[in-house]
């Protein structure tokens, strides 16, 4: 199935290289970073034409960035399948059809498997970690197909990286290996190691989601949907058999499980049935589609003028009614011009930044409650160009503990094959939104 695998920095230059189905030459790297600059230098409209109407014309930036370029690019002998997060791409090269998404996931997988080992993912900190990388790699994978995905069997076989593990590795110790033999290899449950034991039995629930919205620039909402998650930290012990029932189970749609879900029983029931993995996990990813005429919790009133080379904008946040639950971690983002020069900006509550690079403006309201004044940005731009393109879109974030959007709850947890009760049952449930006003 998948034969490379490249880690890439934003230089462009190799970091992680690990084949398993024999060995791609590097000079496959070279190939995609020139496919990346030749669809960031071409023109919206123009990438199949070799002489649109707009060839002749000459600019001075580019309209894409990294970000846009696709998750597939096509080469005369590899499709490079390419994965960017945090400032690294992941690149896949495939010579024959596979199932892109397959990879997609699997990629995924990989970063969030570094990511619990490492504590995050970055350039350096792979430097600094580059055996335990690579053991993770040859394990997960055997000839280019998954074989061991689950954290908790990895880390029965690959020790995380600690202090102690680095002095073992300096005296010439086995670099990370463990010790002894992983208990769950033979078992029937591959997600959950062998002989966990808890002296109280927990486990929490905390649903997550994020609100997906596009409102135009009359206040008027186009699209409105919840992408939701049920995040899981399990602390119980033996071989618990759990079944989670919801309130409204019917809301939710397009869902995603951990292995560990019995899918037929959720399918006849609509309930959940599994044996948890130990610690921290995703049982389940959701999304559920909202009315447009859902009211969301906050409106954003923009007005933005354009004179002889610049304009003026002024933006207010008005927060609606939440349940009497705060809104938490307002932050607005507004692009400016390419063309701008300059801006001068006045806030009355929270502080603003402009990025002269990405010409963006970047407002950190915080805390928000209903009686509060509605805050407020306005100020002036100068640009290089007489008469400015203000076609741009706002784009919003901010957060509510303990306030679902969707009004999925957890009604109740059974518990089989055990004989204890859970010392603990916590469910919570918040919204982290996102936004986008066209203006």
């Amino acid at each position: 199935m998948l034969n490379s695998l490249f880690v890439i920095n934003k230089q462009g230059k190799i970091i992680i290289e690990k084949h398993w189905r024999g060995i791609i030459s590097r000079q496959i790297v070279d190939v995609f970073n020139d496919e990346c600059v030749k669809f960031m230098n071409s023109l919206p409209g123009s990438l199949d034409q070799e002489n649109g109407g707009m060839s002749g014309l000459s600019f001075k930036e580019s309209f894409f960035s990294r970000e846009d370029v696709p998750p597939v690019l096509e080469t005369n002998k590899y499709w490079l399948l390419n994965v960017l997060r945090d400032e690294l791409t992941w690149l896949c090269p495939v010579e024959r059809e596979v199932d892109p998404m397959l990879i997609f996931e699997f990629i995924h997988r990989i970063i969030d498997i570094l990511t619990d080992y490492l504590g995050d993912v970055s350039e350096s900190s792979i430097r600094d970690n580059f055996v335990t990388v690579y053991q993770l790699l040859e394990e997960m994978m055997d000839y280019g197909y998954p074989l061991t995905t689950e954290p908790n069997a990895l880390k029965e076989i690959i020790m995380p990286p600690t202090i102690m593990n680095k002095v073992i590795t300096t005296v010439g110790a086995a670099a990370g290996v463990a010790p002894k033999l992983p208990q769950n290899m033979s078992s029937n449950v591959p997600w959950r190691k062998a002989g966990v034991k808890y002296t109280q039995n927990e486990i929490y629930f905390d649903i997550i989601e994020e609100i997906d919205a596009t409102i135009a620039a009359n206040g008027t909402v186009v699209s409105c949907e919840a992408h939701g998650a049920v995040q899981t930290n399990s602390r119980l012990s033996g071989m618990p058999d759990l079944t989670l029932n919801f309130v409204n189970a019917r809301v939710i749609d397009d869902v995603s499980f951990h292995p560990c879900v019995r899918y037929r029983k959720w399918e006849s029931e609509r309930v959940l049935s599994f044996v948890p993995p130990d610690g921290h996990f995703k049982l389940m990813s959701y999304r559920a589609s909202l009315s447009p005429n859902q009211a969301l919790p906050l409106h954003i009133k923009p007005q933005i003028t354009s004179t002889k080379n610049g304009g003026r904008f002024d933006i207010m946040i008005h927060p609606r009614s939440t349940d009497g639950k705060p809104i938490e971690k307002v932050a607005l983002t507004f692009p400016m011009p390419k063309s701008t020069t300059s801006v001068n900006a006045t806030c009355n509550s929270g502080q603003y930044m402009y990025d002269p690079v990405n010409k963006s403006i970047r407002w950190e309201v915080g805390k928000l409650q209903l009686k509060d004044r509605a805050p407020a940005l306005s100020g002036t731009f100068h640009t290089s160009e007489a008469t400015p393109e203000l076609g741009m879109s706002i784009g919003l974030e901010f957060q509510i503990n303990m306030y679902a959007v969707s009004g999925l709850k957890v009604d109740s947890l059974r518990l089989f094959h055990e004989g204890y009760k859970p010392y603990k049952v916590n469910y919570q449930w918040g919204a982290c939104v996102r936004t986008e006003s066209e203006v």
